[in-house]
């Protein structure tokens, strides 16, 4: 009789399929954040087209302040920029832990920092967007000035934290120079979503060959 000499599955083997099928947990918080996005999305394109219609109607009836549609215009786009945000952050999430996708590579996020970089360089577009919308009213020019001191005290850390996040993205473009263009070329022009992962032993030879250099 023959024995039989496949070794069972060890317990640790089958708890680490487990944790790493947990990730489509991340499911739940992608299309609750996309949902978010597309409401938002659809409030702001409402809003543009009221507000371009009280534009042309106070147009037409003379009575057409400057000001008040500009701040009006400047909402429409503080709400599609908080959009943006949401969207970022659900299809960049997707893409780390269920999938990879060519849209979040083109954009540059290919890891957590990267997702975070991004997200902080929509909110400081959004902090100074609203700030325009307080210089433009200039109401009260004391709380003008306050309200700027303390967007300057929020937006100076994130500019830094950006700065360093760029720097460790180009160290890591150094490694890997063509995989960004080629995700974007991949997407635009062959229509393909999914992100292809090279093989790590592809790299191999280069390396041996370099070191037999």
């Amino acid at each position: 009789m023959k024995k039989n000499t496949e070794q069972p599955e060890e317990p640790i083997d089958r708890f680490s399929q487990v944790i790493g099928h947990s990730r489509y947990i991340v499911l739940l918080a992608v299309v609750a954040v996309l949902l978010v996005a597309l409401s938002l999305f659809i409030f702001g394109a409402i809003e543009a087209i009221a507000g371009i219609w009280h534009a042309w109607r106070d147009l037409l009836a003379g009575e057409l302040g400057a000001t008040r549609l500009t701040v009006e215009f400047l909402e429409i786009v503080s709400v599609m920029l908080k959009a943006v945000v949401f969207y970022i952050i659900g299809v960049g999430l997707y893409s780390l832990f269920v999938a990879p996708l060519n849209i979040t590579v083109s954009l540059g996020v290919q890891t957590l920092n990267d997702l975070e970089s991004k997200v902080v360089s929509v909110i400081v577009v959004i902090l100074g967007v609203t700030f325009l919308e307080h210089f433009i009213r200039w109401e009260n020019p004391m709380a003008t000035l306050q309200f700027g001191a303390a967007l300057a005290l929020a937006v100076i850390p994130l500019v830094l934290f950006q700065r360093f996040t760029h720097k460790a993205k180009e160290e890591q473009r150094a490694h890997k120079p063509n995989e960004q263009l080629h995700a974007q070329q991949s997407m635009f022009e062959e229509s393909h979503e999914k992100a292809d992962i090279p093989d790590q032993d592809e790299h191999v030879p280069e390396k041996s060959n370099r070191s037999s250099q």
